[in-house]
């Protein structure tokens, strides 16, 4: 026996080195084999679309851990890698990803950013719907809240790219998809964006639909401005197209007499009804005040500024409630202008020519009734005279050389009564003024031209 334990204890070292060289072998035969065994298992799934996948070889059998995204898809998978020369068995660790139901995607915007959120089908659909975020809101910080989910509806993709497309048309606000469903909700960045929005909507793919639009447009502001120190008009903010514009610039022009006009318009979609109705009645207002502002907010109209004289502002007060289209509100924070020192005769007819060189009363064609134009100017000729009580005053009309004599010579004293009419109305003492017509026979340039013809239609103050 101790013999034995003596011989044992001879060799038994010697077998530790052959274990450590079998098992070098081992594994400088087994590790090259496992290395490549996952290599072509990684290469037979590069077809297949998956996520989160793993690979670990030993010898030849293989663990396979990945999140698919149909049960096709994953059965599909396994296969490819059953299918791996020199694979003996696979370990099969795959699952489906979750299913949404309903299948819910959204994009949202604030002041600081936008968030892509709920559910995405797949990681293609994700990079895409990221990528095309950043390509459209240029700069603006996008943050992905996406997670993978299945049950995504048919051309989801296209459906989502459009609505992302769409969000940097919003100041803030969320687009949802429910499954085929959309809504929308929030205030445009611009005036249009709304509308630009619900256009764009009609190219979703088919089988989407807008189950709610709930998106808000920018208040639709239009601005005038009357100084009396720089003697001008300035407008500002929006006008529906380039034809109303015109037709805007065009009434400032005609109710300003001697302002010059700053026209700092817009043309931009997204009017209120009524718009041309309700602005063109307040700058006529506007024009008879000293000095005003005018501001045109969707459907409020405010007004505030000085009028003239106190029956200016009880005229003034009334059209408000008469001259404006239905479902405007009008606010008016009016008052009347201090009264001007007095002056003496001459004074005063100096002032009334002024007044009458810088703009023409305006009557209806062939008639005698007074253009509603001209009430800004006949407020300043009625403002006049009231600095000049004591003074008497013709009120002289004349016509160019067109047509008959009798009939100018009528025209001539219709329209200088009208006048007349307007001032006593306004306040001032009958008594004071005479009306008188010359017809054509005092012409103050030559009939032979329409521009001529212009000048000799008139009405003169003469300060007697």
């Amino acid at each position: 026996m101790h013999g034995l334990f003596r011989w044992s204890s001879k060799w038994w070292p010697g077998i530790i080195p052959l274990v450590v060289f079998w098992g070098i072998a081992a594994w400088n035969s087994t590790a090259p084999l496992e290395a490549d065994l996952a290599a072509r298992s990684t290469s037979a799934l590069k077809d297949t679309v998956l996520d989160k996948t793993r690979i670990e070889v030993s010898g030849r059998d293989v663990s396979f851990a990945a999140d698919a995204f149909s049960e096709d898809g994953r059965r599909s998978a396994v296969a490819a890698v059953q299918a791996v020369p020199g694979v003996r068995l696979v370990n099969d660790e795959t699952r489906l990803i979750p299913e949404a139901k309903p299948f819910v995607w959204s994009a949202e915007r604030d002041v600081a950013r936008v968030t892509l959120g709920g559910s995405a089908p797949l990681p293609a659909s994700k990079g895409k719907l990221l990528e095309a975020a950043r390509a459209a809101l240029g700069g603006v910080e996008v943050a992905d809240r996406m997670q993978m989910s299945r049950g995504a509806p048919p051309r989801f993709d296209n459906a989502a790219l459009l609505l992302v497309d769409q969000i940097a048309k919003l100041k803030e606000g969320k687009i949802t998809i429910s499954d085929t469903e959309v809504s929308l909700s929030g205030m445009a960045r611009d005036l249009g964006g709304r509308e630009a929005i619900a256009a764009a909507l009609k190219n979703l793919p088919e089988g989407f639909s807008v189950a709610a639009n709930d998106l808000k447009a920018p208040p639709y502001v239009f601005q005038a401005y009357k100084d009396p120190v720089a003697v001008t008009l300035t407008l500002t903010g929006y006008v529906p197209d380039n034809n109303v514009h015109a037709a805007i610039a065009a009434a400032a022009g005609r109710k300003f007499f001697s302002e010059k006009v700053v026209d700092n318009l817009k043309a931009s979609i997204g009017a209120p009804s009524g718009f041309v109705s309700a602005v063109v009645p307040a700058l006529g207002v506007l024009s008879r005040l000293s000095t005003g502002t005018l501001v045109v907010n969707d459907r409020e109209i405010k007004l505030s500024g000085d009028a003239l004289y106190d029956a200016a502002l009880t005229q003034i007060r009334a059209s408000l409630a008469k001259d404006f289209p239905e479902g405007w509100q009008v606010k008016a924070d009016l008052s009347v202008k201090p009264a001007a020192a007095p002056v003496d005769p001459t004074v005063c007819q100096q002032l009334l020519s002024e007044l009458l060189a810088r703009g023409k009363i305006r009557f209806e064609s062939g008639r005698a009734g007074i253009d509603q134009d001209s009430a800004g100017l006949l407020d300043r000729l009625i403002e006049t005279a009231m600095r000049c009580p004591t003074a008497d005053i013709e009120i002289a009309g004349h016509t160019d050389a067109d047509g008959e004599e009798a009939f100018n010579q009528a025209l001539s004293e219709k329209r200088a009564q009208s006048v007349t009419d307007y001032l006593v109305k306004a306040g001032l003492p009958a008594n004071r003024f005479t009306a008188t017509g010359y017809g054509s026979s005092q012409p103050v340039a030559s009939n032979d031209t329409d521009e001529g013809k212009a000048q000799n239609r008139r009405i003169d103050f003469l300060v007697k």
